[in-house]
């Protein structure tokens, strides 16, 4: 692959962004900012942020899309400093960690500044009102690498702890902790479709599904350190930049590696973006080249060898650059190579060879089109002896050469034998079902006896002519569920063209249900989906289709009512409802007093934390978040004990309660190495304390001081 254009910087180039305004952020090591003209790469503006990152392995930059804030980490890693990019002001800083700011990040939609530290800690600071407006779930080790989702709903922390924490932004709760690394992990970035990668630091690379927390797959070929990582703007492609200077590429629907030398630079691979306006990857390196290359370079020849039917230069192109196997220019050529193999079987089954070689004569130089050509010739061979025993009536002999060459199913002649078999069955039915008519039925299906492939299918219709009696009865009177609880006993009734009636009523039902949810009419679209339960293919889907509509009457019925315990219930288990206007005011009346409440609880201020919170203590939905909170605040109350040199003992207490409080969580193992090296000579060892757990705490819990 070669660069379409390109430019140096010098210094390495730490950060590629695409702001709203369609101008290209480029930031260096140097913390020098520029902002260019992504068409003609030429600087339009900038400033010098006077800030050296000797290491840049983590994000230590970020700006707002808008480009009205950005967030650095100073030079000794310290603090987190969030400034007004206009004035060049510090709004803000972090400086709570434990230990070095490990990355920093300002999510999609310019509300907040992420800081992540050593400690295992990440703050949320609420760019408007300057103050922390929450805390994401702690880890127990160092933070490596901080995601959002394009639309900001959720983020994702990667730890040292080889955990990965997944936390819902709209909900400020967490989803799931990912536990399936080996190793600390690295790297953590959103792909579409519910999925999420991760990179530890061994190159194992995991896709999760992270809104059910189960792994997907695991991507095989890394070898080297993945340092950076983007997709295209569809999403097709995961692009992975290394240590060595590599961009390794994946296929994210089979998750195929496609190269893993897609390009090869001579500097680590120190920032990376898409640009979905041009369908260009943007590559930072350490040697502070910026170099843009399009992912489809290629198009145009294709289009140039297509007019000369130049198939073997097209392929070799496009083994230069597999992405192009994905363009619709490509997909003609392959149409192309479906239409000459169906041309050239035509020819096979008429008995003319020389045409079906006339017809491949344009691919026989490319060597994966050469062995498939090779094995049709082959398989055809035979084809005049299936025919002939088609046309003598031989259909044991027939059936058999098809069975031994599957490329006479897709034959005219073997359409036309089948079309006979379905015809053939079909009558018998009708005299299988008449006690009368089992010998006519018998006689009717004496040509396929003795086929594989029907033999069963023949024995079950004579033996249980009383089963298909029984299922056209139950679909007559419309019992559906006796009907699919017979199909499940005998397979053999999704032969019958009853069956096909049965799936395609069920068809109309739910297109017709959805059509009635779309207007509105959700009493009449359960009517519906009443009748649709009783179908074994939908009858899960139609249960929670069913539990939502009545979700969401019970959630307006609660917002009528002023029922907000009710209300805020229901909004938890239901993403529609979020979405909502009215779960939008609700979300939004949480998330301000959780901001409030966030700055109590780390300060360790219970009495204020109580005020703020005392609505909600009665919405279970919110007990594990409630509980979180309080978690925070005994846990400022424990750093604040250590911070003044509180006697051990006091402190131990403040643990042992913590624990039977909360449980083993990850932050009070994260406190408790603290603990100890500030007072080595404590012999408290967490595992023999007795534990509660965060999913057992309750209101009634709550005490004005952990250590009493």
């Amino acid at each position: 692959m070669q660069a379409i254009k390109e430019i140096n910087f010098k210094e390495a180039i730490i950060r590629i962004k695409i702001l709203d305004d369609g101008k290209l952020l480029v930031v260096d090591s140097k913390t020098v900012v520029r902002f260019l003209d992504i068409d003609t790469l030429s600087t339009i503006s900038g400033f010098k942020g006077g800030i050296s990152h000797i290491r840049f392995k983590n994000q230590v930059v970020d700006f707002s899309s808008d480009a009205s804030n950005f967030v650095v980490l100073n030079e000794s890693c310290s603090e987190a400093l969030l400034f007004d990019a206009k004035s060049k002001k510090i709004i803000t800083k972090v400086d709570r960690h434990h230990g070095e700011v490990t990355c920093v990040a300002i999510e999609p939609k310019n509300k907040y500044m992420l800081s992540c530290g050593d400690d295992g800690k990440s703050y949320g600071i609420d760019i408007k009102s300057k103050k922390i407006a929450f805390t994401l779930p702690v880890h127990i080790d160092a933070v490596n690498d901080i995601a959002f989702s394009e639309n900001g709903q959720w983020v994702a922390t990667a730890s040292y702890d080889k955990k990965i924490q997944i936390f819902n932004m709209t909900m400020m709760a967490r989803k799931h902790r990912l536990i399936g690394h080996a190793d600390p992990v690295m790297k953590v970035h959103f792909l579409s479709k519910d999925r999420l990668v991760s990179i530890d630091k061994k190159s194992s690379a995991i896709i999760w599904d992270y809104y059910t927390g189960k792994v997907i797959t695991r991507l095989e070929g890394i070898h080297d350190d993945v340092l950076h990582i983007t997709t295209d703007a569809d999403g097709k492609f995961l692009f992975l930049g290394t240590q060595l200077g590599y961009i390794i590429v994946y296929e994210l629907e089979s998750y195929k590696m496609l190269s893993k030398k897609y390009i090869k630079l001579s500097s680590a691979i120190t920032a990376l973006n898409f640009d979905k306006n041009s369908e260009q990857l943007i590559v930072g390196t350490q040697n502070g080249d910026l170099l843009f290359y399009s992912i489809y370079e290629g198009v145009d020849f294709i289009k140039e060898q297509l007019q000369v039917k130049g198939y073997e230069a097209i392929q070799k192109y496009v083994e230069k650059n597999p992405l192009l196997s994905y363009t619709k220019i490509y997909q003609l050529v392959l149409t192309l190579w479906e239409t000459t193999m169906k041309k050239a079987k035509l020819s096979l089954e008429e008995g003319d060879k020389q045409t079906a070689i006339n017809l491949f004569k344009h691919f026989k130089n490319i060597p994966s089109k050469n062995s498939m050509m090779q094995k049709v010739m082959l398989e055809y061979e035979e084809f005049d002896k299936f025919a002939q025993f088609v046309k003598q009536g031989k259909l044991a002999l027939a059936y058999s050469l098809a069975l031994k060459h599957p490329m006479y199913q897709d034959s005219k002649i073997y359409r036309s034998l089948e079309a006979g078999w379905k015809k053939t069955f079909a009558s018998a039915q009708k005299y299988a079902i008449d006690p009368k008519g089992a010998d006519i039925a018998r006689e009717m299906l004496a040509p396929y006896r003795g086929i594989t492939q029907k033999t069963k299918l023949i024995q079950e219709l004579l033996a249980k002519s009383e089963v298909h009696k029984r299922f056209r009865i139950a679909i007559g009177q419309k019992d559906f569920k006796i009907a699919f609880e017979l199909i499940k006993q005998h397979p053999f009734l999704k032969e019958f063209t009853d069956y096909e009636t049965l799936m395609s009523y069920a068809d109309s039902l739910y297109i017709n249900s959805q059509k009635l949810l779309q207007v509105g009419d959700a009493h009449s679209a359960i009517k519906i989906l009443r009748i649709l339960v009783d179908f074994s293919d939908f009858t899960e889907d139609v249960k929670e289709l069913m539990r939502d509509i009545e979700n969401k009457q019970k959630f307006y019925n609660a917002i009528e009512e002023d029922d907000l315990i009710a209300a805020y219930n229901l909004l938890a288990t239901n993403d529609d409802l979020q979405e909502s206007e009215d779960g939008k005011i609700l979300q939004k009346e949480w998330n301000d007093d959780l901001v409030k409440a966030n700055e109590h609880a780390l300060d360790g201020n219970v009495k204020q934390l109580n005020e703020v919170l005392k609505k909600y203590m009665k919405i279970s939905s919110k007990n594990n978040d409630l509980a979180n909170i309080y978690g925070w605040c005994y846990m400022a109350q424990l750093e604040h004990a250590v911070e003044s040199k509180k006697e051990q003992a006091v402190i131990e207490n403040g643990i042992k309660n913590y624990i039977l409080y909360f449980g083993l969580q990850d932050q009070i193992e994260s406190f408790f190495h603290i603990f100890k090296q500030r007072y080595p000579r404590s012999k408290l060892t967490l595992e023999l304390q007795t534990k509660g757990s965060i999913n057992m705490w309750r209101a009634s819990m709550i005490v004005k001081s952990i250590l009493d």
